[in-house]
């Protein structure tokens, strides 16, 4: 009888134990799996700008006996507000040969992470069998990680900045070896956390070799460094395309610069800038690189002034570079607005899908080199009578309509308006624009000029043929 009990009692505690797991992990998620182990790890952190760019090589070994289809990655909560992006890919050959597939990543809902870490699932194109191995390469990129340090600086001193990260890196497996490089834009490194062992030389620093770490363990270090390069960040940038079946494709982009390196303070001496601009005003930039289509054309930049002459363009059939000066240089903390407008061939970007569909074929993202946008929005206006749009991008973005009216519209122009956070040039990726139209509407507007001539002139015969004068007795 007892045993009959223990048997009984076993089966309901098994039951309840999968409802558990059961609501807490719903059909179709996965979590980090013990029997999978990460033989070695290479990370290496780019801080030569003010994006921090991280290169992650991973070894992974499934142990176990069931295979794993999903390999995760571990970042903590501060990474987790400022990650602006993050790819995955399977390497495949040597050297010049190697050959790269991408995978997906996705945010898993794993909320019980140790210290609040947030996971991101890298799902594999074939399944990790027991006793396999395989490479697994990450770029992911931090924005806004930079902290300058002093937070204020005269016209004559250099930035100073603080970079925050573990010397071991953060990962739900056990991982077995691991290695971090960090490189700097210069040798003036003021301190540096020393965890054993270390190394620096010239501008890198060298964490490691680690061995045998248990899974979620960190080393918190501080970087303390030197950094002039610009830190341009567009705060908001709002572009206009709008698509002309004539023949053009016009875009006016408005924008909304900020400096966000350590603010400027005292007098700025315009002199002392221009006699040595590398010694005062260091941190400081006073020009901007912006990438263009090729084959632009029609290009202006101006400001709440007027035009703006300090520009240079230079384009050809493959790129066009438009170099821009704002009308003072910018220190830490010192803002801009300008706008910079041009127009294309339409042939470059509009295309016809084989369903019969027209499709914009457009780059997403911010034209201007290495910089941050805190938030961007794209609006796309179709020809007056489209119908079905939709907008089919390779990340996440807000997506929504809303009605433009220009000269001679009559119900307005249907405008796609996609909106999107923490944009870094890695954005700078084709997206598209579907929508249905029927040419018939493209004499609308010539109709309309049409009509209203010929009845201007109609009155107007009538009004000269017409005698308004009394009759005489």
């Amino acid at each position: 009888m007892a045993e009959k009990l223990t048997v009984s009692m076993l089966r309901r505690i098994q039951f309840i134990l999968l409802i558990f797991v059961s609501s807490q992990y719903p059909l179709g998620f996965s979590s980090p799996s013990s029997d999978v182990r990460i033989l070695s790890a290479e990370k290496r952190v780019d801080l030569t700008s003010s994006i921090v760019k991280v290169y992650l090589t991973l070894k992974v070994e499934n142990s176990g006996t069931s295979h794993a289809s999903d390999i995760f990655l571990a970042f903590s909560p501060t990474e987790a507000e400022h990650l602006a992006i993050i790819k995955a890919s399977l390497p495949e050959g040597k050297r010049k040969k190697k050959k790269y597939t991408p995978l997906d990543v996705n945010l898993t809902e794993l909320s019980d992470a140790p210290n609040g870490a947030k996971l991101f699932s890298v799902s594999l194109i074939n399944p990790l069998l027991a006793g396999e191995t395989a490479i697994v390469e990450v770029l992911y990129i931090l924005t806004h990680s930079l902290e300058p340090f002093p937070a204020e600086i005269s016209q004559s001193e250099s930035q100073l900045v603080y970079y925050r990260d573990s010397a071991v890196l953060l990962s739900p497996y056990h991982v077995v070896e691991q290695i971090m490089y960090i490189k700097t834009p210069t040798n003036k490194i003021e301190s540096f956390t020393r965890v054993d062992p270390t190394n620096h030389l010239g501008t890198e620093i060298k964490y490691g070799t680690f061995r045998n770490h248990p899974p979620y363990y960190s080393s918190p270090i501080v970087i303390h460094f030197e950094n002039n390069n610009p830190f341009p960040v567009v705060e908001e940038l709002v572009r206009e395309v709008e698509i002309s079946h004539w023949g053009s494709l016009q875009v006016k982009e408005h924008y909304q610069l900020k400096h966000a390196g350590a603010r400027h303070k005292g007098v700025f001496s315009r002199l002392e800038y221009q006699a040595r601009p590398s010694i005062n005003g260091a941190s400081s930039f006073k020009q901007l690189l912006a990438k263009l289509p090729p084959r632009v054309h029609s290009v202006y930049y101006r400001d709440a002034i007027g035009n703006i002459s300090s520009s240079h363009l230079r384009t050809d059939y493959q790129k066009s570079e438009l170099e821009i000066e704002p009308r003072y240089p910018l220190f830490g903390g010192w803002k801009a607005s300008f706008v910079i407008g041009y127009s294309v061939p339409l042939e470059d970007f509009l295309f016809e899908s084989p369903d019969g569909q027209h499709y914009l074929n457009f780059s997403f993202g911010c034209p201007l080199y290495e910089t941050l946008v805190d938030s961007i929005t794209i609006k796309v206006v179709l020809p007056e009578g489209s119908k079905n749009p939709s907008a089919v991008l390779p990340f996440g973005a807000d997506r929504y309509l809303e009605k433009t009216y220009s000269y001679l519209d009559v119900v307005g122009r249907t405008t796609v308006v996609i909106k999107k956070k923490n944009v870094v040039p890695e954005h700078n990726v084709p997206f598209q624009v579907y929508y249905n139209f029927n040419p018939i509407f493209m004499l609308a507007e010539p109709l309309m000029l049409v009509t209203a001539i010929f009845l201007f002139f109609s009155a107007c015969i009538a009004y000269l043929r017409m005698d308004l004068s009394f009759a005489k007795p």
